[in-house]
């Protein structure tokens, strides 16, 4: 292999991670004879390798580590499979050695323990984090308003604590001023999950959780964003207003991927996707301007959803609050359903101008390059139209409680319909039509309100809202912007059930070049460097020879890249006419060669292989579970091709009608 201008460090930095291994030079011979070498030659005709100056000088190079080695590349898919092999011989070596002194064994059980505690680390670090931010945005949003004169880094609750203020006047505590006092003198899915990391998440989790608590951030001695506590249960007719919350659910989850996917699928081909910062800037500007004028999208998203979600109180002064009183009929701490006041009716129009607002709003922000994330939106979507939605109901029922669908349950005076049920209700099925999630999102809302009694509402919302967007479009937002991105990533929950085989997929094909490999010593540094920069493929198989085929393991373009870089740097004697050998013992070569390299630590030499006549439903299968980037493919030992996780992908297209190098791959 002669490369003309070839410089020593040139190599091609980036790679792609699925793209197909080439093999050039090599003929495929399905009927070679097994009278191959060994895997490892022994040493013949010399008993020792010469270096140049006839000393003894043979290397053994990368005996230890070299920074680098093993680790990934940016935007590279884990190799779970060769991870799994690493970690496993390493925690053998380590076994074995404790055995031989006391530090050994220290280091044996320092590492058994290294995993929980780097979980341990981890779970303080979350909790310290999480207990930040919540403060940091309370802070920041209370900002917008005004500060705190007894210490800027109070919020304006923190700030009136220890005001003497009562508490209809809590909002003019003299610790806390309003900007124009002061300027004007006035007023939220891996492939790979193993039981043991589950089990260091859970007490990750218990351990940021137990932080959490003590930081206390939320000022009400609670782990959750949205605490409910309601005071009545819920009413099986209530389910009709249920399941209406999940249609508008799924109608608003359709609605908003598809109009999202086409503007993100716009900025990606015109020049608004060359000007990323522009457009945060004229998206944040046209925000603000549409947000300020309402107090309800004025505030942030996390206490607007907060303040939906709540149960009026006698204290309550919000305007969602302000009911025609009648404390007479009023019963420990249940306030009986009322008449909305003033208050109620111009928060209901405030409320749905900011649900028109957050509906289009919505659809701009999320996949621009800042993380404005989705889950809140959207169940800020949802909340509003469930609070909307309740108050509603609750007047209804309390103008015509005689009606026969109240006349059983909702007498004049009681407490029969709560507002801020429906509002997380609503919640939950707005954020179901977007993510298409059930199970998981039923948990996600435990976990934000800790209202596990109304398990029934939230299940119908979530179901309701999946099978009404499922209907309009099978696609999650998730999955669309999967597809929009073009990232290759196998739908787990797609069955293959087509009669193809691992040699139908396989690269190379007959009209294809043949595929690049690494002969496991016989190439020399410049025969490596010249595949390295010839092509941009993210490993190379290794093989015996190129007239056996026979495969020996599978080697990374990245480690090649570091250890020859490392070698030619730190080693004498070299050069680019060194033999690599991925062997135990070198190769057998005159007096007169230079030194060669050997790298046989770097080699995977338990790369996932399949036959050739292994079907492909099979394939995908492992490709799905165990996160493969590649699989060789053999026949009787020799390596014949190579199935990447794109050349599946394209292979279902294909056998869905559709033109595989149409799809097109990040």
């Amino acid at each position: 292999m002669d490369q003309k201008g070839f410089r020593r460090g040139s190599f091609h930095s980036s790679t792609s991670d699925e793209d197909m291994l080439e093999i050039a030079g090599a003929s495929l011979d399905f009927f070679v004879a097994d009278d191959d070498p060994p895997l490892d030659r022994e040493v013949g005709g010399f008993s020792s390798y010469n270096g140049m100056n006839g000393t003894s000088t043979m290397m053994d190079f990368l005996e230890e580590p070299l920074p680098g080695v093993g680790t990934y590349e940016d935007f590279n898919t884990i190799d779970w499979v060769r991870e799994k092999s690493r970690d496993r011989d390493r925690h053998r070596e380590i076994t074995s050695r404790s055995k031989e002194s006391t530090w050994a064994l220290i280091h044996s059980v320092s590492d058994a323990f290294s995993g929980w505690l780097l979980m341990l680390l981890i779970g303080l670090l979350a909790g310290s984090l999480a207990g930040l931010i919540d403060i940091s945005a309370h802070w920041m949003t209370d900002l917008k308003e005004g500060v705190c004169l007894a210490g800027f880094w109070f919020n304006h609750e923190h700030c009136c604590w220890k005001s003497h203020t009562t508490f209809t006047d809590r909002d003019q505590c003299l610790e806390w001023r309003s900007w124009s006092q002061l300027i004007l003198g006035h007023g939220e899915v891996s492939y790979y999950f193993p039981l043991k990391t589950l089990w260091r998440s859970f007490f990750a989790a218990l351990v940021a959780a137990f932080t959490l608590r003590s930081i206390n951030p939320f000022g009400n001695s609670r782990l959750v964003l949205f605490y409910v506590e309601f005071h009545m249960p819920w009413h099986l007719l209530e389910l009709v207003p249920f399941i209406l919350l999940g249609i508008f659910g799924g109608l608003w989850g359709a609605f908003f991927i598809r109009s999202n996917i086409a503007w993100c699928r716009r900025r990606k081909t015109t020049k608004l996707g060359r000007y990323p910062v522009l457009e945060v800037l004229v998206v944040t500007a046209i925000t603000a301007l549409l947000a300020f004028p309402n107090e309800y999208t004025r505030m942030s998203t996390s206490e607007l959803i907060s303040e939906l979600f709540n149960d009026c109180g006698i204290l309550d002064s919000s305007k969602l609050c302000e009911y025609v009183n009648d404390f007479n009929s009023t019963k420990g701490d249940d306030l009986p359903d009322r008449a909305a006041g003033p208050g109620v009716y111009t928060a209901m129009w405030q409320l749905a101008l900011a649900l028109i607002m957050k509906v289009f709003i919505t659809i701009f922000t999320f996949g621009m390059k800042v993380p404005s994330g989705l889950f809140i939106p959207s169940m800020a979507v949802g909340a509003i139209a469930g609070r909307l939605l309740g108050v509603a109901v609750e007047q209804l029922a309390f103008y015509h409680h005689d009606w026969a669908i109240f006349s059983g349950w909702c007498s004049q005076g009681a407490d029969c319909i709560t507002p801020g049920l429906y509002a997380m209700v609503g919640a939950a099925a707005c954020l179901g039509g977007v993510t298409r999630m059930t199970v998981s999102l039923v948990v996600i809302m435990f976990e934000l309100t800790g209202g596990l009694e109304y398990i029934v509402p939230l299940m119908a919302a979530a179901m309701t809202s999946k099978w009404v967007a499922d209907a309009i479009g099978r696609e999650g937002i998730y999955d669309a912007h999967i597809r929009l991105n073009g990232y290759p990533f196998l739908e787990a929950k797609e069955e293959f059930s087509h009669k193809t085989l691992a040699m139908d997929v396989m690269r190379p094909r007959r009209s294809d070049p043949p595929l690049t490999i690494i002969t496991q010593d016989s190439m020399t540094v410049e025969d490596v460097e010249t595949i390295i920069n010839e092509t941009t493929y993210s490993g190379y198989p290794v093989v015996v020879s190129r007239e056996s085929q026979r495969l020996v393991g599978f080697v990374l373009r990245r480690d090649l890249i570091i250890s020859i870089e490392n070698a030619r740097k730190k080693q004498d004697g070299i050069v680019s006419t060194s033999v690599i050998y991925f062997t135990d013992h070198s190769p057998p070569l005159p007096p007169s060669s230079p030194s060669m390299l050997k790298l046989r630590s770097i080699l995977d030499l338990s790369p996932f292989t399949v036959t050739d006549q292994t079907p492909m439903e099979i394939v995908v299968d492992i490709f799905r579970k165990l996160g493969l980037r590649q699989c060789l493919v053999t026949h009787n030992g020799k390596l014949l091709g190579i199935i990447t996780k794109k050349d599946v992908l394209k292979h279902i297209a294909q056998l869905a009608n559709q033109d595989p190098d149409s799809i097109l791959f990040n």
